[in-house]
């Protein structure tokens, strides 16, 4: 290399590669190592600048009190309709940008930033989530309030409530029932809700903090933070039975206790293996899936070939499930 540069100096570096036969590339890269970077390079200002006195001026303009809340764009259109003109509206924007001030300028209300729930069950009464839904009276304007508690897990309904009203003493009321009919302990249920004011009422806070419950909310308009009593809520009102509109109070207590006896009984969920919440709340899956391997072995000793040589399995009952699954592999298998 260093003959390279010996000749370089005399018949340039393009000649000198040439006849040695090295890349210019690598004579570039050693020069730049020994010399080190180029001192940067200094921009001449524009001669359509602004001069500094001109610039402190617009400054100043974007600082006072008639103008410190309104964009270039109105700054500027007012000034020409006053007949004044500083500079183009982009020069405004050249002079904020310079002082770190391109943001809204407008004092605006500032929400904070709700951290997203994420929530594990790995057998029941471990989270529970809670909502209410509306259901129509016999008039316009009327309504009927359900409340409902479901175990995540497991989907079984644990407790719900048909009133005229929403109430938090409702909420509350709802809520010690059904912890004590689960016989809950204290420290081991998580109850997930949404921000609605009867879930966010100090009563039902310092009725859970009584009874050794954690308390969760959705963030403010994110429904897939409480997927699952969503999804509750469309299977009740999807289902063939359920009427255009209530002709009483009575009425939609019957067909709620009528609903949520098959729900909990008879409905078996695609997402639980096809078993009913019965059984997965009360830890009979085993049993029941155990039985179904039986019948599958059966049918496939009787006529393998229909199965292609394969015993055939029963859907699976997860191992996990989540509300905002975390997005680390490595976590358990996650259903949400």
């Amino acid at each position: 290399m260093a003959a390279v540069e010996d000749l370089a100096t005399r018949v340039g570096t393009l000649q000198a590669c040439q006849a040695l036969g090295v890349p210019r590339a690598s004579v570039y890269r050693k020069r730049s190592r020994l010399e080190g970077p180029p001192p940067p390079r200094q921009r001449p200002t524009p001669p359509l600048a602004l001069q500094s006195e001109e610039r402190q001026q617009v400054l100043d303009l974007l600082h006072c009190d008639r103008f410190f809340d309104s964009s270039p764009a109105q700054i500027y259109a007012t000034l020409l309709d006053e007949g004044t003109y500083l500079c183009s509206e982009r020069t405004f924007y050249r002079v904020l940008a310079a002082e770190g001030e391109v943001r809204e300028r407008r004092d605006q209300l500032r929400h904070p930033n709700y951290q997203k729930p994420e929530l594990l069950a790995t057998g029941p009464n471990q989270v529970w989530s809670w909502d209410i839904t509306k259901l129509l009276g016999p008039t316009k304007w009327t309504y009927y309030y359900l409340y409902v508690i479901l175990d995540i897990y497991s989907r079984f309904v644990t407790g719900w409530m048909l009133a005229e009203a929403e109430r938090a003493s409702l909420a509350e009321e709802l809520i010690k029932k059904t912890l004590e009919r689960s016989q809950i302990a204290p420290g081991k249920l998580t109850l997930h809700a949404d921000r609605g004011s009867s879930m966010t009422s100090k009563p039902v806070a310092l009725l859970l903090a009584d009874l050794g419950v954690t308390k969760t909310h959705s963030r403010p308009h994110t429904s897939n933070d409480n997927p699952f009593s969503e999804a509750q809520f469309k299977t009740l009102k999807y289902h063939p039975r359920f009427p255009q509109r209530f002709d009483s109070l009575q009425q939609a207590r019957q067909f709620c206790y009528d609903f949520f006896n098959w729900y909990n009984t008879e409905h078996r969920h695609s997402s639980l293996g096809l078993l009913t919440p019965e059984v997965v709340h009360f830890q009979r899956s085993d049993e029941v899936l155990a039985h179904r391997r039986e019948v599958l072995q059966t049918a496939f000793e009787r006529n393998p070939l229909r199965f292609r040589g394969r015993s055939p399995q029963p859907p699976r009952l997860p191992k996990a499930v989540w509300i905002n699954p975390p997005t680390d592999p490595q976590e358990p298998e996650a259903q949400s």
